[in-house]
């Protein structure tokens, strides 16, 4: 199958109260093979929408994710982040089978196991932001005293991050991933300044070895103290925002449907149905490849639009609709295949366990604003709310 130039499509730009994901999707995933689409950076891809597409070009080997390789989606500066050309160990850029060597020193330490034991952690964490959040009074901005806080604690306790030193790295942290309230240099220097700090951790680690995660990762021999600085670093970026905007996101949610508060299955249809990391699983065919009917030629550039897929009537009933008593394990929130998201069971511990307790202790909370009116990220390669004003 080919395809013409006037069948090239402008990329569906994300656009400011219209809903999420974009109607285009739904118009995508019913047309005969995939869709011709340009990047706001002028790059070609293909637009792939249907979940089964989706899932396929996650698996095949014949597809790259390495920035490197020729043909390969250019997208905007997000501001600072590295990749595996800057520093080792930014392994989601890094194909198999060089890349199962991270994975496999890191599967353990991500565990259903593993992360039952991070529990009561993730607990006190929780109670220790909830218990700043409420000093400030009867209302606060929930992204900023609650969400973003949140996961970045939790990730540098597991790292073993000093208590004297954790206020630094979650504001360095917080620069680096809020794009609306930081500049490109200052996330820049946050890059350059967390660098310097996880490097300083290693060394330390390697001196005075304790029960977390780097000194454990250590241990092994598997990853030299320059691939964990990189697998550090990735696994702060990848795993802070896209957690906070979807701890926002689903209290906007549950708030608005509240039969479903205290539910233990919100967090898997919460993951589908807002689907925050919608733009970056971006690939480039390596060898011709034939997906959804469609033949993608060697060095053509894809992008598997998540949301597009986790909204595809042929996976999900009702796909438009939140509704936590479907199956909604078969998502693709967390990608598929060799990069599917290490970190997935800490981010649905860490929802479970921020919604109970936020619920709990506080339930008068309310938005203080119009929903439709709230400042929805359509300004990033991550979904989410910029802030959220709440009041109780």
């Amino acid at each position: 199958m080919t395809v013409s130039d006037q069948d090239i499509t402008a990329f569906p730009v994300r656009v400011p109260g219209a809903p999420y994901p974009p109607c285009p999707y739904a118009e995508f995933r019913e047309r005969p093979g995939l869709v011709r689409s340009e990047l706001p950076t002028g790059s070609r891809v293909w637009l792939v929408t249907r979940h089964e597409d989706v899932r396929a070009v996650l698996t095949d080997r014949r597809i790259s994710s390495n920035p490197a390789r020729e043909g390969f989606p250019s997208v905007a500066r997000t501001g600072g982040v590295p990749s595996q050309e800057q520093i080792p160990g930014w392994f989601v850029g890094i194909d198999p089978p060089e890349h199962d060597r991270f994975r496999k020193a890191l599967i353990p330490e991500f565990s259903v196991r593993r992360i039952k034991e991070w529990r009561p952690l993730i607990q006190e964490t929780v109670d220790r932001c909830l218990d700043r959040m409420l000093e400030l009074g009867g209302s606060a901005d929930l992204v900023a005293e609650f969400a973003l806080p949140v996961p970045s604690l939790v990730i540098s306790t597991m790292l073993g991050v000093p208590f004297v030193d954790r206020d630094f790295f979650e504001s360095r942290t917080r620069t680096l991933v809020d794009l609306k309230a930081s500049t490109e240099d200052e996330r820049d220097l946050a890059v350059r300044e967390l660098l310097r700090y996880i490097g300083r951790l290693i060394a330390l680690k390697q001196k005075r070895p304790g029960e977390d995660l780097v000194s454990r990762l250590l241990a092994t021999g598997v990853l030299s103290p320059q691939e964990l600085t990189g697998v550090i670093m990735l696994l702060l970026i990848a795993g802070h925002e896209t957690t906070a905007n979807n701890i926002a996101l689903g209290v906007v949610t549950l708030l608005s449907n509240p039969r479903w508060i205290g539910d233990e299955r919100v967090a898997d249809e919460l993951l589908r149905y807002h689907s925050v990391a919608d733009l970056v699983s971006l690939r480039v065919a390596v060898e011709d490849v034939e997906i959804g009917g469609q033949l993608i030629r060697a060095g053509e550039g894809i992008m598997p639009l998540i949301a597009g897929a986790n909204r595809d009537l042929a996976a999900f009933e009702r796909p438009d609709e939140f509704d936590p008593s479907r199956s909604a394990r078969q998502h693709v929130a967390f990608g598929y295949g060799v990069h599917q998201c290490l970190g997935q069971n800490l981010v649905r511990a860490e929802m479970d366990i921020v919604y109970r307790t936020l619920f709990r202790r506080v339930p008068t909370l309310a938005i203080d604003a119009d929903v439709d009116a709230l400042p929805f990220k359509y300004d990033g390669t991550i979904f989410g709310l910029h802030a959220l004003p709440v009041r109780w």
